[in-house]
């Protein structure tokens, strides 16, 4: 795939990175799964519509076309959102129901779970989900059953691995960059982006990308290219949403996490988005298939 064919992307990237945001609620989070209730989920302030909306207008800005993994909780509450990011040209796929870990599911659970955020999904939308990116990318080693159960409900690709050692989730020994999981599918797994510097891998997405150099990124997009292969980043809407409300009372590793540098997100993502081709991850699976 090249990117010419793309309004504004610079004419000296040769491959499409995929662009992904990780649609839920700023309470949804894994770093304040402990510290917030899923029963008190509904009575908290939603953000969701207008830090996605902002992100929305963001991409329009810079003519770029992204996926978006929504929760299926997020869908069935506000349709609407799900509809707006279809008509403006960005791939819906799948989150999961309510951002529960692959690896806290037994496999028929995992089955129900991505089925009812399907269902949502599809219905809000009006278009077929094929994509599935797990909450806090918990398909590892510990679930071995999970890509079989999505070639098995027809989903063409996975991008739920974190190729990285880190104490909230990653499979380290698994590979960088777009693979097959199973000998007898077609199904694809494409993991985010980690940079590589001595030996050593480096997430560069997400709250990452708000605490570290951009140039940590660019270097993670360089490798995958270098190899021809598509980068894969990611972000979350509530990741530049400077408005939303501080959960004084969650563990200080959780808040720095989630609040740092949220002022200085929306400028580094412009940045970002300018330097490099950039577009939904179906295409870059149909890229990666064509290898």
């Amino acid at each position: 795939m090249t990117s010419s064919a793309r309004r504004g992307a610079p004419q000296t990237e040769a491959i499409v990175n995929g662009m992904s945001v990780d649609v839920e609620e700023w309470f949804q989070v894994g770093a304040f799964e402990n510290t917030i209730a899923k029963s008190d989920w509904d009575d908290l302030q939603s953000r969701v519509v207008g830090n996605t909306s902002a992100v929305l207008d963001l991409f329009a800005e810079c003519g770029v076309r992204a996926t978006f993994f929504t929760l299926g909780w997020v869908a069935a509450r506000h349709p609407a959102l799900i509809r707006r990011i279809v008509d403006d040209g960005h791939e819906i796929a799948s989150h999961g129901w309510d951002h529960r870990r692959v690896f806290t599911m037994e496999p028929e659970q995992f089955r129900a779970d991505i089925g009812r955020a399907r269902a949502a999904l599809e219905d809000a939308g009006g278009t077929t989900v094929t994509g599935y990116r797990a909450p806090s990318f918990s398909i590892d080693a510990r679930t071995p059953w999970a890509h079989t159960i999505l070639a098995e409900e027809g989903y063409t690709y996975s991008s739920s691995v974190a190729p990285v050692a880190h104490d909230h989730y990653g499979w380290r020994d698994s590979p960088r960059f777009a693979w097959r999981p199973l000998s007898d599918s077609k199904l694809i797994e494409v993991p985010v982006s980690v940079a590589e510097l001595a030996g050593r891998r480096m997430a560069v997405g997400g709250g990452f990308f708000r605490l570290l150099p951009a140039a940590l990124t660019d270097l993670a997009v360089r490798q995958a290219n270098r190899g021809g292969h598509a980068g894969m980043f990611y972000f979350h809407p509530w990741e530049v949403d400077t408005g939303q409300p501080r959960v004084a009372h969650a563990p200080l590793r959780s808040r720095v996490r989630h609040y740092s540098r949220i002022g200085a997100m929306k400028g580094k993502l412009r940045g970002l988005l300018k330097r490099h081709a950039w577009g939904r991850v179906d295409d870059v699976v149909a890229g990666e298939q064509e290898r």
